[in-house]
């Protein structure tokens, strides 16, 4: 359930009249649990059919308390789970008919502290451009620099593996530590090199002419890539001389 602003009276008093809010005044309600929203993305997220905002004659939009509620859920689902616009819009039209609905847990709270956790595999198998600027809370430039960087890249379609928004997610969460985008090119170059050590290793097995070896070389190769990253963890903790849940 969404939660107003504790200093929001004048707002609840406003929607308690009219029954219908501007959008200016959904905004400030918003804010206080998700304070880098702004017009535009409600904008955006309306013209991509998740909210459905009423219209006056002279074309201003007016939203209802179910219409802010609708919008917490999309907002929650970005934040919280990192879903591709695609997969948030069925989960609301599966809640909308009574049905139950599961969300990945990837965010839990540690002594009053919010950790992150990312999701084991992408929610869908590719995303398109507005909805990677979305579930990342981007806009074209940042997403053009990033580009540069070959921290995330489109398919030859224009669409995007699902596992961009992982990535996006990420890199906006290093750069609330002041971390760059520009200082991420050396972990890009290291994880092309541990790719490409698996590639080699299980390159003989894609070649093979027995179409039961060459399946085999993608369960290797996820078994190889997990093995990959989980040595990459402890190596960096170690560097470092922490050590994470």
């Amino acid at each position: 359930m969404l939660h107003t602003p504790s200093g929001g009276a004048g707002h609840g008093v406003a929607a308690a009249d009219s029954g219908l809010m501007s959008i200016g005044t959904v905004l400030n309600v918003l804010r206080d649990e998700f304070p880098e929203v702004t017009i535009s993305k409600i904008r955006f997220l309306e013209s991509e059919g998740l909210i459905e905002p009423q219209r006056t004659p002279s074309g201003y939009r007016k939203f209802s308390p179910g219409d802010v509620e609708r919008l917490g859920h999309v907002l929650r689902m970005q934040r919280d789970h990192y879903l591709p616009l695609k997969v948030i819009r069925e989960h609301l039209d599966a809640m909308e008919r009574g049905e139950a609905v599961l969300l990945p847990a990837v965010g839990r709270q540690r002594d009053g502290e919010t950790v992150l956790e990312v999701p084991e595999g992408p929610t869908a198998a590719r995303i398109g451009r507005d909805e990677l600027l979305a579930a990342a809370g981007i806009g074209e430039q940042e997403l053009e620099e990033w580009e540069s960087y070959g921290l995330v890249g489109p398919l030859p379609d224009g669409a995007y593996d699902a596992e961009a928004a992982t990535v996006a997610v990420l890199v906006v969460e290093l750069g609330r530590f002041g971390i760059e985008p520009r200082h991420l090119r050396v972990m890009k170059a290291a994880a092309d090199r541990e790719a490409g050590l698996v590639d080699q290793v299980v390159a003989p097995l894609k070649r093979h002419r027995n179409p039961q070896t060459r399946a085999h070389a993608e369960a290797r190769t996820k078994e190889l890539a997990a093995l990959t990253v989980r040595l990459h963890a402890a190596l960096v903790q170690t560097a470092l001389g922490v050590r994470l849940p």
